[in-house]
């Protein structure tokens, strides 16, 4: 039997805002790359990781997709063929922080979308803003077997009142392996604005590496939004101006179509960025729900 493919990244993520005001900051974070077939088999197998009940670190699957506890995979799968994509039953593995002790915020999580062979054919990027509302990117893999996937498209949910909404993101993603980095860049007309950067290195997941990761990166998921007020406090001390917060789009999801490369610059006739509602159920409002989950909360999955 092979071993499982979900495993432990250990890093840091570093932010570089360009314009009007200079600001960088990196901060040490680990992430779970969970392959969605294996999570009850880690539940059953770990002491400190379960699934849908409160634990030290816990995966529940309202935190991501639409938000109902369908299963992710349905999603996805929907997803792919809305992008003219074939699902084949491959792998699908999510890299995200779960919860500790309950609560999580992912900023973004990142699913990687394969065929059965191992070919990765799309990745799902899923924004979290604090504002409780998601949005997902969900763009074609175009570059078959090479070791950076380039991707991108333009922005269409808001994420900081530091940013307007006239961007492109460019993605830069060496795919999960021993080590693995993600690149983010923000353009606007006057060229790059904000650079994000995650860089990690593997660890089997075990026990004991759930363990030492609950040591070294202690209450990580609070820290993460405690960070992200801390650095607005001082882009606004900065005189960094702020934007007004548009309502949230009408879809859920942006959905590149395979037939044509992410790197097309779509207007609203060429079908290359589709806002599609894709992954709603009936009865199920467009906003999803927060992207911050709580099991001290009502309601949490």
């Amino acid at each position: 039997m092979s071993p499982p493919a979900s495993s432990l990244y250990m890093g840091s993520v570093m932010h570089h805002r360009l314009r009007p005001r200079a600001h960088r900051l990196r901060y040490r974070i680990f992430m779970a790359l969970l392959d969605l077939d294996e999570i009850d088999a880690l539940a059953r197998s770990f002491r400190l990781f379960s699934r849908g009940r409160f634990n030290l670190f816990a995966f529940h699957a309202g935190d991501y997709g639409n938000g109902t506890g369908e299963p992710l995979r349905l999603q996805l799968e929907r997803h792919m063929r809305a992008a003219g994509l074939t699902p084949d039953g491959g792998p699908i593995r999510l890299l995200t922080m779960p919860r500790m002790l309950g609560f999580a915020f992912n900023p973004v999580s990142l699913f990687f979308c394969h065929r059965r062979d191992g070919t990765l054919v799309a990745i799902h990027y899923e924004v979290n803003n604090t504002f409780g509302e998601r949005h997902g990117y969900f763009l074609p893999v175009t570059e078959d077997g090479a070791p950076t996937v380039h991707q991108n498209c333009a922005k269409a949910f808001h994420v900081s009142p530091f940013i307007g909404m006239g961007l492109r993101y460019d993605f830069r993603v060496a795919p999960p392996g021993e080590t693995l980095a993600i690149g983010i860049t923000g353009r606007d007309a006057q060229g790059p604005l904000i650079t994000a950067a995650f860089t990690a290195r593997r660890r089997p997941l075990t026990d004991g590496a759930l363990a030492l990761a609950f040591l070294a990166y202690p209450l990580l998921t609070l820290k993460v939004v405690g960070g992200i007020l801390w650095e607005a406090l001082l882009l606004w001390l900065k005189g960094t101006g702020l934007h007004d917060h548009p309502n949230p789009p009408d879809h859920p999801v942006t959905i590149v179509h395979s037939g044509v490369h992410s790197g097309v610059d779509s207007g609203a006739d060429s079908g290359a960025e589709s806002a599609v509602k894709s992954g709603v159920p009936s009865g199920v409002p467009s906003g999803v729900s927060s992207g911050v989950r709580s099991d001290l909360r009502p309601g949490a999955a």
